[in-house]
Order: structure tokens, then sequence, then C-alpha cells
């Protein structure tokens, strides 16, 4: 960021060796360019994953997009026009209903996968350097907790006498009340209960139920009981936005689900700028409590530009509850609401998209997105690359036959490298080497990192 006198220090592997891929599952199929990354400051990193770069730790590495068996595409989204899917609103309307009510989904969620980092492609063991040599930054730990908003509707709703094998089943005010029901039961051999109105269908009574719910809130006069963080409004025949499907749950919450943000150990240094988000730029945990329970942590990493999911893993017990879609789409309200903060910071980044791979194709529906196009680095929609990779796993997305990557690092001298202790650009490092045999490694190093980070970044040298 402005002002920061901070290097990132790297040390690059190479990527001719093939390993296995954790997709396709091929023993030698895996392609992968790798670095270490010692320290890392987040501009350098938004830089490096908008050239197809991604960390798993501190070990940051690109697919070979042409050569491996599984080409992963990154890709964003654009979280300010982002709107919520039909299968996302079933989720955040499954987790308010076990917020509100206890009720855990019956069955397993299988519908999205957790990104593979194969073991054999890294982290590689970085070469021994002095820690004058690398200075890492201290983390403080922060500590920001917020409770998922609960909005307790105006009024209970119409069709309260639903069977009880209804999804939308609920007990009327008096069964909630005292536990008991006034209504007499009807006698034997009499037939239906002539107090009880006629059976109707449950999807005419759902119909019938939002109106009516509509119509209250229009009437004047009507007390409602609202959380502290209420949704934001929406205009009438206005779709909901992420945050009303996020705040909305029933009355009466069973379980009360927490988040806590911390500041967490990773090669990006945690920075801090008067136009950025208030709680800074690098690398946070996101852990997710019920009941005082952590069910779930998240990473994300906070850049100039876009949050970046690093990954998520959470507790069995509760899969069914799709964890991994709601976390998602948690960060995309999040990213939002950090743009409000910083108007530059304004995407979602979830990552590869990986077409090849028929479960790993769920990152797509988190629209409108992105792919980047691994020789210009253009960013290109996702609806215009489909087709191209539904005929070939690699394709140019980028359909300008004569555009190039307009930030290829083309004089490989002006490279910067950390050598003894001492900061120089390669062709000074070339010249008190007496001829180096590198050159071919770091013009490689240079074409993949392009000019503005291989002019910034410190090559580590031994």
């Amino acid at each position: 960021m402005a002002g920061s006198k901070s290097y990132t220090i790297v040390e690059y592997f190479g990527g001719d060796d093939g390993h296995r891929c954790g997709y396709c599952k091929n023993e030698r199929g895996n392609f992968s360019h790798g670095m270490w990354s010692h320290t890392m400051t987040v501009q350098d990193y938004q830089d490096l994953i908008d050239r197809g770069w991604r960390r798993s730790g501190k070990y940051v590495y690109k697919p070979t997009m042409n050569k491996t068996c599984c080409p992963q595409y990154t890709i964003r989204c654009h979280a300010l026009k982002f709107q919520p899917s039909k299968s996302h609103k079933k989720i955040l309307k499954k987790m308010s209903k076990f917020i509100s009510k206890g009720e855990l989904p019956k069955g397993q969620d299988h519908g999205e996968p957790m990104d593979s980092v194969c073991e054999e492609a890294g982290p590689r063991e970085p070469s021994k350097v002095c820690h004058s040599e690398v200075k890492c930054a201290a983390i403080t730990d922060i500590h920001e907790e917020l409770t998922v908003a609960a909005i307790t509707d105006v009024q209970k709703e119409v069709a309260d006498n639903l069977p009880a094998s209804s999804d939308t089943s609920r007990k009327g005010p008096a069964s909630v009340l005292d536990g008991k029901t006034t209504d007499p039961a009807p006698k034997p051999g009499m037939g239906a209960d002539p107090s009880r109105p006629p059976c109707r269908k449950a999807k005419d009574l759902r119909k019938e139920r939002r109106l009516q719910k509509g119509q209250t809130r229009q009437h004047a006069g009507v007390s409602s009981t609202v959380s502290p963080n209420p949704p934001t409004p929406t205009q009438n025949n206005q779709p909901k936005t992420l945050e009303d499907f996020i705040n909305e749950s029933l009355p009466d919450n069973c379980h009360c689900l927490e988040f806590r943000r911390f500041l967490c150990d990773s090669p990006l240094e945690a920075e801090y700028s008067p136009d950025g988000p208030e709680v800074g730029y690098g690398s946070f945990h996101q852990q997710y409590w019920l009941d005082g329970r952590i069910v779930a942590v998240g990473v994300v990493d906070i850049l100039p530009t876009c949050v970046s999911s690093v990954y998520l893993y959470y507790h069995p017990d509760f899969a069914s509850l799709s964890l991994g879609s709601y976390s998602a789409l948690r960060e995309i309200a999040f990213t939002r609401q950090l743009q409000k903060q910083s108007p530059k910071l304004s995407y979602y980044y979830l990552g590869f998209y990986i077409h090849s791979c028929p479960k790993m194709r769920y990152k797509g529906q988190y629209q409108p997105s992105d792919l980047l196009c691994p020789e210009t680095y253009v960013w290109v929609p996702i609806e215009r690359c489909v087709p191209q990779l539904e005929n070939s796993r690699y394709a140019r997305l980028n359909q300008d036959p004569d555009a190039g990557d307009a930030r290829v690092l083309k004089d490989v001298g002006r490279a910067l490298v950390l050598y003894r202790r001492t900061v120089m650009a390669y062709a000074a490092y070339s010249r008190k080497r007496k001829g180096s045999s590198d050159e071919t490694e770091v013009q490689q190093y240079g074409r993949l990192v392009g000019q503005d980070c291989a002019e910034r970044i410190l090559l580590y040298r031994a």
C-alpha cells in the first residue's frame, strides 16, 4: 500500500515435474509452478492472483494451464451485483429455519466439494534464510464479534392450521402459549370436524400467507420487533437482497449463531490504509460459533480490490446445513460491507473454477462472475467462456486474436533479487556472479509473475 516499505520475498521452484491430481486422480498429470513466500504485501498478492496464482499457506502456486490435466481458471464474482439464485435462497432459508427452530435437515450435503491441494505438488521446504534477511511482521490478534440478526415477524402467519406433515406447519397461538388447543376433537363416525376449515392445498395456503403478510406490513399502526441489525429495506416489486435473506429469520430463535474474526498467521503482512477497510488488509480467520461451540472456520484474505476465499473446514455434524455455500454467501455479504468503507474493494474471489471436473462447476453459480484468461490475463464473463470449455479443457478465453500479455516482463535485468542481504536488480546480480547460470529460470519466473511484480518482489538467491 502507499507509504509501505515492506518487501515481498519469495523462492521460485519451477514447475517441470508432474504430480498427482486431487480432482481426476491422475498420478502424474498435475503440473504447476510454485513459490515459497517468506513474506508478502497485500498489493503483490493481489497482482499475483490477477495473473492466476493462488496461495495455500505460504506456498503460492500457478497451474500450468496448457499442460495440466484439470485446468484451473481463477474466478471472481461481482459482489455488488450479486443476486442469490434459487438454490442459494434455499440454503439461507435452511439456516434461518435451523437457527429459529433447531431443526437440522435430514441427509448430507454433497453438492460442493472442497478445493483440492495435492500434497505431492507442494509446499516444498524453502531454503534456510537468515532471519535478518527476511523480516516477518508481528501480527496482533483482533476480535470482532457479530451476531446473526433475527427478525421477528410482524404477526403470526395466518395458516397456522396446516397439517403436521407439511414443511410449513406451525402450532397455532393457543398451542404456543400453553401447549393445548381449545378446538374440540371430532366424534368418531361423524366425518370431518365442521369447526375446522375445509382442506386446501399447501401451495394455495403458502400463496395466501405471503399475500396477507405483505398486506399486514403495509398497514399503519402495526408494531413490529426488529433486531439491532435489520435487513436493508427493499422497494416494492424489487427482489430481496442477499442481506435480506441472511438477516431474515423466524421468531423465537432456538440457536444463537455468532461470527468472530481474527487476524491469522500467513505470509501476508497486516496493513492499514486511510482509504482502506476499518479491519485493515491481511489474512483473517472467520469463526462460526453456534451456542458457544465452534462449528466452522474459514480463512479469507482481504486485499486492495477483493476478498479472496482461501479455505473452509467445518464440523461434520452440520454438513446438512451446506456450510460451504452458506459461508461463501456470508463472505460475499462481507465484501459488500467492506466496499462501503473502501470503494475499490468490490470483488469476491472464489479460487479456481474447474470446468473439466463437474463437481467443481458450482462456483459458476455465483453470478455475475468472470474467468481469467490464462494467456492475456484479462477477465472474461463466464457465460462467454463455458462454450469454449465445453469443447476443450484448455482454452484461451480472450477471443481477441491480437491481444497479448500487456504486463509481460520484457527485460529480465530489471527483476529484483535478494542476494547476501542486499536488494539489487538481476542485471547487477549477474555481474557479481560473473555469468550466472540461472537466467533461464529467472526469465520464466518473470514471465509468470509479470513486470509489476518482478520489479517489486525480491527473488531470493542463495
